[in-house]
């Protein structure tokens, strides 16, 4: 299992998912990942319940360097609350949340397109 501090220092495209983990850059991580400007870390979050901005401090600390936040959502679709929508605009990150297989998809063709993206992922259960 990925440890709370586990972290691949680069930014990377999602290579692919399943029932709760990411392979990446020839690497797996067990749970759920953060995508950042700074690399791919474990995220120790599981549910949508879960996703708040403490959930998503790493995302703020890095928000110079991110103008549009994926969240994957795990299975079903979340509708982000009003306040942390707020709270991500204020800070310059649009957001947009989906299921998680597609959440990936589209974290994949931002990167490519050189857009300055970020991904919250939730593993699949």
């Amino acid at each position: 299992m990925a440890t709370p501090d586990a972290h691949l220092p680069r930014q990377v495209p999602i290579d692919g998912y399943g029932a709760g983990f990411f392979h990446f850059a020839g690497m797996a991580s067990d749970g759920s990942i953060l995508a950042l400007p700074s690399g791919i870390h474990a995220w120790r979050i599981a549910t949508v319940g879960e996703i708040d901005a403490a959930a998503l401090a790493p995302v703020l600390a890095e928000s110079a360097a991110i103008e549009m936040l994926i969240i994957g959502t795990g299975v079903e679709p979340w509708a982000v609350p009003d306040a942390l929508r707020w709270r991500l605009r204020d800070a310059g990150i649009g957001i947009d949340a989906m299921p998680t297989r597609a959440a990936a998809s589209t974290y994949n063709v931002l990167l490519a397109e050189g857009r300055p993206v970020a991904a919250a992922l939730l593993a699949l259960r």
